[in-house]
This record gives structure tokens, C-alpha cells and sequence, in this order.
């Protein structure tokens, strides 16, 4: 596995840490060549134990033997038994002050690691034996979608539908927020209707405040076999036709005049409460 000592930000193979654009690592016109960005020894190994597989790595001179080292023995390793291809993995490689430069913001711990996207499933393959799914509607915050996705796999979410009008969770900031769990739960892009989820034998919970809407706690919410959590964007929350077409809409109760939550915490309170039991 070839160490690559870099003095220059045009270096041939680094464009993926530095200009290439989420657009351009998401590759839409060619899925199956889609990268992505994992940041962090413990994010990247998260990847690595979920069978992602690593492309080329980024990390400071110092980290080749700290941070990084058991990272580089692990792709050493799936390198050797076939596990990237049979191509060669490059280890980039410089001074801090070079690697700030090249990727715009200071390594987390060091490190960065290109890796491939997985071919995506569909929903009913999502759907298959799951209990309990969220569906992110709108959602384009990063943070929020990481957070979102942390809380799902903590709290017993079996699997992720997002609209395409949402984050892109192989984003990088997305994915070291939520520290690697976009790699634990199950997720997919849905382009149907939410009310499509009935084929699956899902009941659809819309959270909204609306004046026809039961409280979290309802008891008939936790009797439902299968049911999926639909939450909305951080300024307007859900469209109105998502809401009227929803078998339940949903609030959370609120004190001292607090109106609602951010979506990242109102999501964590509705997987806790709404858990299959």
C-alpha cells in the first residue's frame, strides 16, 4: 500500500478531498462510481466493519503511525484478500497545514477516508421485516440529518426513508454528526407519496402541530404493529397534503409556551416513545 507524500495541492488523485463537490461524489450519472467522504479513525472504522469499502486515504504525517495506523493495516488487509477491487489504495499523506489547505477545514483527528457508495436498495427491500421506519421529509440541514440517523439506530429505528428533497446522508458533515450510524440503519431514497407505505402494511404518523393532532403518548399509537415516523423540515415542517393524508398527526406536548422542537430532538423523542414494544 503505497504511502504518497503530497507538496501540492494539484497532486494527480487528492481532487476527491478537495474539489470535487458533493454533486460530483454522489456521481448521478454514474451511481455505481459514487464516493464518499469518512472522517475520523472511528467514523471510518464504523464504514469498514459495516463492509464499505475504502477508495484512498488522507491523513497527517503524524497520524500514519498513531490515529491512522490501524485504519491503513485494515484496508492493508481487505487489499490483500481482494476487498477493494484488486486497485491500488493510495495513502495521501503531508503537513496539517497543507491538508487544511487542500480540504478547507482541519481534519478530524487527522484523517479522511474516500470510500464507495453502495448500490442503493429499494423500499420494499428497506421495509421487509421492519417494525418501526422514519421517513425524513424536507430535512436539508446536515446536521439535523445526522442527528436524526443517531438517534435512529440508539433508539430502535429499523430503517431510514428520506425524500429527495432532503441532505444527502453520505454527506460528510452528516456523516461525522452521526457518527457513523448512516452506516447502522438501513435507509433509501423514497419518491412515492408517504401514504405509499400502506402497500407494506405500515400506518403513517405525521409530526405536526395541527389542530386535529393526539399526543405522542396515545396509547393507540404504540398498539400499531408497523408504523412509520414521518418528520419535516426544520422552517415548515410537513406539506399539507402529507399531513392530511396521514392515518395519525402527531404532536408532542410543550411547556412553557415552547411551540415546537428542532427536528433532530423532536425525532429523538418520538423514536423513544413511539419504539415497537
Amino acid at each position: 500500500m503505497p504511502i504518497i507524500r503530497i507538496s501540492s495541492l494539484s497532486h494527480p488523485g487528492v481532487d476527491v478531498f478537495s474539489s470535487l463537490t458533493e454533486q460530483q461524489l454522489r456521481n448521478k450519472v454514474e451511481p455505481s462510481k459514487g464516493l464518499f467522504i469518512a472522517e475520523s479513525p472511528k467514523v471510518i472504522s464504523v464504514a469498514l466493519n459495516a463492509g464499505y469499502i475504502p477508495t484512498a486515504l488522507l491523513c497527517e504525517e503524524k497520524h500514519i503511525e498513531g490515529d491512522a495506523k490501524e485504519i491503513i493495516s485494515r484496508c492493508e488487509r481487505m487489499a490483500a484478500h481482494g476487498g477493494i477491487s484488486g486497485e491500488p489504495f493510495p495513502v495521501f499523506t503531508g503537513s496539517r497545514e497543507l491538508l487544511t489547505e487542500l480540504t478547507g477545514y482541519s481534519l478530524t483527528r487527522g484523517v479522511l477516508c474516500a470510500m464507495r457508495r453502495p448500490e442503493m436498495k429499494s423500499v420494499a427491500e428497506i421495509c421487509e421485516g421492519a417494525r418501526r421506519i422514519v421517513v425524513i421529509h424536507g430535512v436539508v440541514d446536515t446536521t439535523n440529518i445526522g442527528a436524526i440517523f443517531r438517534s435512529a439506530a440508539a433508539l430502535g429505528i429499523d430503517a431510514v426513508l428520506i425524500t429527495r428533497d432532503s441532505c444527502d446522508p453520505y454527506n460528510r458533515r452528516a456523516v461525522r454528526v452521526s457518527m457513523g450510524s448512516v452506516f447502522l440503519v438501513p435507509w433509501t431514497w423514497i419518491d412515492a407519496p408517504v401514504h405509499s407505505l400502506h402497500e407494506y402494511g405500515f400506518r403513517t404518523a405525521a409530526m405536526a402541530l395541527s389542530n386535529n393532532s393526539i399526543s405522542i403518548d396515545d396509547e393507540k399509537l404504540k398498539s400499531e404493529e408497523r408504523l412509520a415516523i414521518v418528520m419535516g423540515t426544520e422552517g415548515d415542517g410537513l406539506p399539507q397534503e402529507t399531513i392530511d393524508d396521514a392515518d395519525y398527526v402527531v404532536r408532542i406536548p410543550m411547556s412553557h409556551h415552547v411551540d415546537s422542537l428542532n427536528v433532530a430532538a423532536a425525532a429523538a423523542v418520538a423514536f423513544w416513545e413511539l419504539r415497537a414494544l
